[in-house]
């Protein structure tokens, strides 16, 4: 038996979830189809998401297609939950992209679709609803080949588009149209061709499985999920053109951790992907954000955990086994520091089976750009409020959680108004808390205007600490993150006195001089100076007279922030790339519109009777635009909005975000508070 872990992806509302149930039916997983309207569905599990009628969280099933395992995992399609898509991107060996007969390609279709080449991701796409009035595939495909990838390969034709009897109807034998798309990529196909006449179907068959398996090209199949037409042959797409899971099973230990849930005692069960080695019961694992890689700071410090039980998904179920091996998905338990996200064993490059590296890094979307306060609707339930929040953001590692102890407050990230939505029935259903949101907010970063750098010397200048801490800021390239150097001998002092300093700094750095995350820039450690351990003559050691990490952890802030200052530092608000696609005879309302929402337009096309603009829009600009945009287009202007960059804020005040620290810009009132934390 092969295993094939497959993705579902889609626009929200393209019918996704409702081919996953098609095709459990048809493997006979399941005995009736489930509705999602009457949150009845296989995969939408979470009572929020029946209610709904939406994928919130992605889920796995399994199903054997002859001698194939399946492991098939639902994503969620609403962009709010981009980063449930990110995570399940990682463990894929394949993946269908649903599109609606109907609707055509989305704005979501294009970010998934983008990122799906940008990985390499063996892709078939399903045009699905053939059997809904308004139904155009033509249109579909000029629009994928436009708007997503000139590289398809139509796999059939569909008779009576539009009706319930509509039927997809396969391509069986030589087409011109798929020798075109292939022998862009395989010269020999094309002089075979012109010395033959002709090219043998099975041959070109394999070329085409061979292409897809590379992320070449994409096979389109037509069909409905909700009568079934045209599934049996995707299916046979998905066990012939999309290439099986590899991997070793006795090779090094290699998987990654893509969810994270909770049990019915409060357990965490993680679902990691293995991409080489084998996982039993009762090994000793190491896991981290680079476990097995040296790196051991922050918060991809290496960890460890016994495994103490093991399931695996296969035949619709996941039944409890005594091991997961190479190319197989499962459910692991005992691992009580596991997080979404972390490596399991070697990093997936040090693996045998690597065959597709992600140069950008981890994360393949954004980060989300929005941020609120949530507040408790009664002030007793502020302690339970952060435990509950703490848990959703173990669920998704890109909410990030901010404490503010003074206003006792707690802010959250987020994407978009729905997820702020689904956090609030989240937590009144899973915690019973009753809460609401503080006005939605845009989540700038601080950048460096220069260099500058700051000293402090132990025992000289009113410096209460025995520390002597120097640092130098410069800037870096965007997209750089901090980086942390040193200019003085390592072995001048403990290292963990240089690892007090390092932690601290990048602590220090989330807010900057306005309060915001300072990004891109390379931190120098310059000076370095402590007092030796000392003691009384009969008794111990005498703290008051010897350094200690908190010495350096007190310090840093106030040297760190006061070369910010002197280095200089401006906001920077995120902006979306967004594509408008309206009535060219709109046009003339439309600017005016831009303009006033800081809008800049780039490019303008005109087709026919329509037209397209793209260009640039402070993201928190994009949901007033949203709002608008149907009024000049009486109601046919589409919008698609996606992060793109950083840019300096260019009017009005410059935007501040309320510090949640002890406040090092303010050195009376920093020393009045850290002092006697420490003292204490």
């Amino acid at each position: 038996m092969h295993t094939l872990n497959l993705g579902i992806l889609a626009h929200v509302d393209a019918g996704k979830t409702s081919l996953t149930e098609r095709l459990l039916h048809t493997a006979g997983i399941i005995d009736e189809i489930g509705s999602v309207d009457d949150g009845s569905t296989q995969t939408d599990s979470l009572a929020l998401e029946r209610q709904r009628g939406i994928t919130i969280k992605s889920a796995v099933v399994s199903f054997e297609i002859d001698d194939v395992t399946v492991n098939l995992i639902d994503t969620p399609g609403h962009p709010d939950f981009i980063a449930e898509v990110e995570r399940v991107l990682s463990v894929l060996d394949g993946a269908v992209l649903v599109i609606s007969a109907v609707e055509g390609v989305q704005a979501q279709t294009r970010v998934l679709m983008r990122t799906l080449r940008r990985l390499r991701i063996p892709t078939l796409v399903f045009v699905n609803k053939i059997d809904r009035r308004g139904a155009d595939t033509d249109r579909v495909l000029r629009s994928v080949s436009e708007r997503l990838t000139e590289a398809i390969v139509p796999m059939g034709l569909v008779d009576g588009l539009g009706g319930r009897d509509a039927r997809a109807i396969p391509h069986t034998g030589f087409t011109a149209g798929l020798l075109d798309v292939l022998s862009a990529h395989d010269d020999e196909l094309l002089a075979s061709y012109v010395e033959d006449g002709t090219v043998p179907y099975g041959r070109l068959r394999a070329a085409l499985a061979e292409q897809t398996g590379r992320a070449l090209v994409h096979p389109v199949f037509f069909g409905s999920a909700v009568t079934g037409a045209g599934v049996d042959t995707l299916i046979s797409g998905i066990r012939d053109l999309l290439p099986a899971a590899g991997g070793r099973a006795d090779g090094p230990v290699s998987g990654t951790v893509f969810k994270v849930e909770r049990g019915p005692a409060g357990e965490k069960i993680a679902y990691a992907r293995m991409f080489s080695g084998t996982v039993r019961t009762r090994d000793l694992l190491t896991f981290g954000d680079g476990a097995g890689s040296g790196d051991s700071g922050g918060n991809g410090a290496v960890r460890e955990g016994k495994v103490t039980a093991v399931s695996v998904f296969e035949r619709g179920s996941d039944p409890r086994e005594t091991s997961v091996a190479a190319g197989r998905i499962g459910k692991l338990w005992g691992l009580g520091d596991i997080r979404i996200g972390d490596t399991i064993g070697v990093p997936r490059e040090r693996a045998d089976d690597f065959s597709r590296a992600d140069p950008a890094g981890r994360h393949h979307f954004s980060p989300p750009t929005l941020e609120t306060v949530v507040v408790p609707r009664r002030p007793a339930d502020r302690g339970a409020l952060h435990t509950a929040l703490t848990q959703l953001a173990e669920q998704d590692p890109l909410i990030n959680l901010r404490q503010d102890g003074t206003r006792r407050e707690i802010s959250v990230s987020l994407y978009g108004e729905v997820q702020k939505e689904v956090v609030q029935a989240t937590l009144a259903d899973e915690f019973g808390l009753d809460v609401g949101f503080r006005e939605t907010t845009t989540i700038c970063v601080e950048r460096l205007l220069g260099s500058g750098e700051a000293v402090e010397f132990n025992g000289k200048d009113a410096n209460p600490f025995l520390a002597t801490v120097g640092l130098r800021v410069d800037p870096a390239p965007p997209g750089a993150g901090v980086g942390f150097r040193l200019e003085v001998e390592l072995g001048a002092m403990p290292y963990a006195f240089y690892k007090a300093v390092e932690d601290t700094v990048k602590e220090t750095l989330d807010q900057g001089i306005h309060g915001w995350r300072v990004d891109d820039c390379t931190v120098t450690m310059t000076h370095s100076g402590y007092s030796p351990r000392q003691s009384h003559a009969h008794q111990g050691f005498d703290k008051s007279m010897s350094s200690t990490g908190a010495d350096f952890r007190g310090l840093t802030p106030l040297v760190l922030m006061e070369a910010l200052r002197r280095a200089g530092t401006q906001v920077h608000e995120p902006m979306h790339r967004f594509r408008i696609d309206a009535p060219a005879d709109t046009l003339g309302a439309l600017l005016p519109l831009l303009a006033g929402l800081r809008a800049v337009p780039r490019t303008t096309r005109t087709r026919g009777t329509s037209c397209e603009l793209e260009g640039t829009i402070p993201a928190a600009r994009v949901h007033g635009l949203e709002q608008r945009l149907p009024g000049p287009t009486s109601g046919e202007g589409t919008l698609e909005a996606a992060f793109d960059h950083y840019a300096p804020v260019g009017r009005g005040p410059v935007p501040e975000r309320p510090r949640t620290d002890h406040n090092p810009l303010n050195r009376k009132e920093y020393l009045l508070n850290v002092t006697r934390r420490v003292g204490g």
